[in-house]
């Protein structure tokens, strides 16, 4: 705990810096709950985008011998664009997946397997899905990570600012207290000296 003054002029910086902690708590406080909500929000997007991702996946599963064929895909399906734009979330900056785009060639119906068409719907979808999983989960890191440092503030105000703060406040009366008697006390030891003297005279 660093030295504090012992002087009205410190008593009144403590008691200000007391009120401001106070007054800045709730905020915090507020913000802990919003970030808490929000990302029980994610989870449940999260856990909806795993979800339909699993599906396409079991979708795919009847594919698979199909697919181990050699097939040259990324020559008839590439991602064209991926726009990003930010968004906030209680001051949180986060990417927000604004659209994905995919180029899709078309295959020669002669010289590729009939199944190609359905293949290349499959692959965007699951491509889709992964990327759009990608943005979620950045999201949901970007915002705990806000919330783990707001609720370090928060403990730091709670178990550590507020109290110091306040024992200084006490510690600083008790001290100025103390002085004061001590004044009372030398002016009437003066004052009886005093009186003494004129007494003698």
């Amino acid at each position: 705990m660093p030295r504090i003054k012992h002087t009205k002029n410190e008593l009144k910086a403590q008691r200000d810096a007391l009120r401001r902690f106070e007054r800045y708590l709730p905020t915090l406080q507020l913000k802990k709950q919003q970030l808490q909500l929000e990302i029980r929000q994610m989870d449940a997007m999260i856990e909806r985008k795993r979800g339909e991702l699993e599906a396409a996946k079991s979708e795919l599963a009847p594919w698979i011998r199909l697919f181990a064929e050699p097939f040259p895909f990324h020559e008839y399906l590439r991602l064209a664009e991926r726009r990003e734009t930010v968004g906030n979330i209680a001051g949180v900056v986060i990417p927000v997946l604004e659209s994905l785009r995919f180029e899709r060639r078309m295959p020669d119906l002669f010289e590729t397997p009939p199944w190609v068409d359905d293949g290349l719907e499959m692959l965007e979808r699951q491509a889709r899905l992964t990327i759009e999983l990608e943005v979620l989960t950045e999201q949901r890191r970007r915002v705990a990570e806000e919330l783990r440092t707001t609720t370090q503030r928060i403990n730091l105000f709670e178990k550590v600012k507020i109290p110091e703060t306040r024992e200084n406040i006490r510690v600083i009366r008790i001290f100025l207290g103390d002085q004061m008697t001590a004044e009372v006390a030398r002016s009437k030891i003066a004052k009886g000296k005093s009186s003494e003297k004129e007494r003698a005279a």
